[in-house]
């Protein structure tokens, strides 16, 4: 099974939903993700598979100061098979222009998985958001990947 990476479409609504509702206990909502793919600062990316369904997808915001890890969902039928791996390759390939800002994101404390997911991507913990969670009050995991030490100090090539 192979998978293709492409930027996410608002036709891509329905499969979104789908994956975010087997993938959370708090989903984000339509709206949500409409309003992230319409954002100029943002990058919206899918994995798709060999029929061109959607099985993955990564949702990022610029800031002023950082690159902030909004959204990573992989259907449950492709966990494990390295599209999580992919995306996140992709979005670093895709920013190395402009990273000088570094990286951020949040993940729940008892998602093991995926925090070594992004200590592998160079993410550390940084910090706790007590409480983060409204389904069961869980802390968030604070985690920063540092700007490049080749791009931090070039003004974000040339730009």
């Amino acid at each position: 099974m192979t998978t293709r990476l492409r930027r996410l479409e608002l036709g891509d609504l329905d499969a979104i939903e789908h994956i975010e509702r087997a993938s959370y206990p708090t989903p984000w909502s339509r709206s949500m993700f409409a309003t992230e793919l319409a954002k100029p600062s943002s990058l919206s990316l899918g994995a798709v598979d060999e029929t061109d369904a959607l099985v993955g997808y990564l949702v990022l915001s610029r800031y002023v100061d950082a690159w902030h890890v909004m959204n990573v969902a992989v259907s449950p039928d492709w966990r494990r098979k390295g599209v999580a791996s992919a995306l996140l390759r992709r979005l670093l390939d895709e920013t190395r222009h402009d990273a000088q800002r570094g990286y951020t994101l949040e993940v729940r404390v008892s998602n093991v998985g995926a925090i070594a997911l992004y200590e592998r991507f160079g993410f550390k913990a940084r910090g706790v958001r007590r409480g983060n969670y409204t389904d069961n009050r869980e802390d968030a995991l604070i985690m920063w990947r540092d700007p490049d030490p080749e791009t931090a100090g070039d003004g974000g090539g040339g730009r």
